[in-house]
Order: structure tokens, then C-alpha cells, then sequence
């Protein structure tokens, strides 16, 4: 999703580059009945942003679902990072600095590889790397984490679609167990999310936005859910998703992002969204369970 929000580090972060942690039970499946946690970009609250570090953190935590972002490299490798650009989150302009944009797609992923991706969130994270997506599928069936995966820019990538699923594919994350209650693809892209759909059927998808009432029923052919910014949610929209049902003829849910405070994790919670998307989840599963 757009925009992190900045918060305070304030948890003590006791795995380093290359520390792997023991396995943790996935928390809250987005099949269930229960309010879904969903650690946004992994714990970006207290890791940077789409690395192996803030999955792990998410999974010290406690939190069984993630969130991230798919983008492709210039030789085709699929890699994990939300901006079109590599300047904010790694060291690119520091290692090439006559490669501006500094854009992911103009990029091979061996260069991208050498980035420091940690340093800019602080000095304890120098040395973490941008992930492969592959990579990274392999750290969350470590972590028996699930995840909802977004991919990002999919104009810029054409067939990007078809290659993360076949990646899914081959790492087993496409069987009926990850299926049922493991996995979620979505887009800002509707057409994306079609294409998904089209592709393969059996995957829960997420629509991402707020499409007027009237033309929910047209996501409902392709979309399991309506994923909206929170401060554009209501009760009234909530109810309206869940009225109609998706394409696995179950009701359509929602989930809201990026809610990072307890105030607005309890007023989407009182919306009634199976969901929320948030950098801190620790904050929000306090606000949900003492309201």
C-alpha cells in the first residue's frame, strides 16, 4: 500500500542478518471468524520495510499474516520492495549514483542484491538485504507464516501475474492447504486482479480501493475481497461487501489498511472488516481485544 506511516521503534530486535528464528504457528487465518492482523510490509513498525528482518519480526510477535510487495528486476528476477524506485528504502544513489531514477525495473538483480536495505531504518539493520521473492517464500514456510500478496506497478511488468504465480507453484504455496487459508493476491490494479482470477481461479483475491456500491457486484466476479484505505471505510460500505458474495460463493470481506493506532483500529473494528493492515500489530491487536 502507499505512504508508511513513521513509528517509534520502541521493540528490542534480538535477530541479526542471518539469524533465522524457530518456526511459529501462523496467528488468525483470514478463514476464520476472527479479527485478521495482518503485519504490513512485515512488522515495518519495528524492521524495514519488505525485508526478511520485519517477517521475522512479525513472526517473534506473533503474527501469522503478512503483507508485501512484488516487483521484477531487469533480467526478470521477481523481488520484494513497494517503490518503483530503489533511492528511499536502500543505498542505491550511494552505490550508483549515475543510475537515476534509480528505478527497480532498470536494475539486474545481483545489483540489486548489493543494496543496503536496512541502514536507512537504523544502524542495528545495516547489511539487510532487498529480498527475492523467492527468498522470501522460502523465510515465511520457515516461519509458517501466510501471507497477502500485492503486485505492485503491473503496468510496468507485463506478465507479471502468470510469473509469481508459477513461482507459487513450484514452492507448494498453490496446494489446497495454502489455498484454503495461507495465501491472498491483490492489486490497486483491477485488471491485474482479473488476470489473477483468470489465470488461477481457486486463489483468494483482494481488490484494492473502494469502488462505489453500485459496481461492487462487477468485483464481486473476480475479487474474495474489497481491501479499502481505512479512512474511506463505514459501516454502511462494510455491510454493502458483505452482502454480496465473491467467487467462491462466499461473502466478500474487507480489510482496511494502514491503521497504525488503537482510536482508528477500533472504529474499523466496529465497522465490523474481517481485517486490519497495519506497520504495528501489536497495537492493534491490543486496541481490538480490550475494546
Amino acid at each position: 500500500m502507499h505512504a508508511r506511516v513513521a513509528v517509534t521503534a520502541t521493540a528490542i530486535a534480538f535477530f541479526g542478518i542471518g539469524i533465522a528464528i524457530l518456526p511459529t504457528p501462523h496467528a488468525g487465518a483470514a478463514g476464520s471468524d476472527r479479527l485478521v492482523v495482518v503485519a504490513h510490509r512485515g512488522a515495518s513498525g519495528y524492521a524495514p520495510e519488505n525485508t526478511l528482518a520485519a517477517i521475522d519480526r512479525a513472526a517473534a510477535m506473533g503474527f501469522g499474516w503478512v503483507e508485501n510487495d512484488v516487483q521484477r528486476t531487469k533480467d526478470g528476477r521477481l523481488v520484494v520492495i513497494h517503490d518503483a524506485t530503489l533511492d528511499r528504502t536502500t543505498d542505491v544513489k550511494k552505490l550508483f549514483p549515475h543510475r537515476a531514477p534509480w528505478r527497480v525495473k532498470d536494475f539486474t538483480a545481483k545489483e540489486i542484491a548489493r543494496l543496503d536495505a536496512g541502514s536507512w531504518y537504523g544502524r542495528r539493520y545495516a547489511g539487510v538485504r532487498v529480498p527475492t521473492l523467492q527468498q522470501y517464500m522460502e523465510r515465511l514456510s520457515h516461519n509458517h507464516q501466510s501471507l497477502i500478496l500485492e503486485i505492485k506497478n503491473p503496468e510496468l511488468y507485463p506478465g507479471i501475474e502468470r510469473q509469481t504465480l508459477a513461482l507459487l507453484d513450484k514452492d507448494g504455496w498453490l496446494d489446497p492447504g495454502h489455498l484454503r487459508n495461507r495465501l491472498i493476491v491483490q492489486s490497486f490494479s483491477a485488471a491485474s486482479v482479473r488476470t489473477v482470477h483468470g489465470l488461477r481461479p481457486e486463489i483468494r483475491t483482494a481488490y484494492l480501493g473502494t469502488p462505489p456500491v453500485s459496481e461492487l457486484q462487477a468485483y464481486s466476479r473476480f475479487a474474495d475481497q474489497i481491501n479499502g484505505e481505512y479512512t474511506k471505510l463505514s459501516s454502511g460500505y462494510v455491510s454493502a461487501v458483505h452482502s454480496l458474495k465473491g467467487p467462491h460463493d462466499k461473502p466478500m470481506r474487507v480489510f482496511a489498511w494502514t491503521v497504525n493506532g488503537a482510536d482508528e483500529a477500533e472504529r474499523v473494528d466496529g465497522f465490523g472488516v474481517d481485517g486490519v493492515i497495519t506497520n504495528v500489530p501489536d497495537v492493534v491487536r491490543r486496541a481490538v481485544t480490550a475494546s
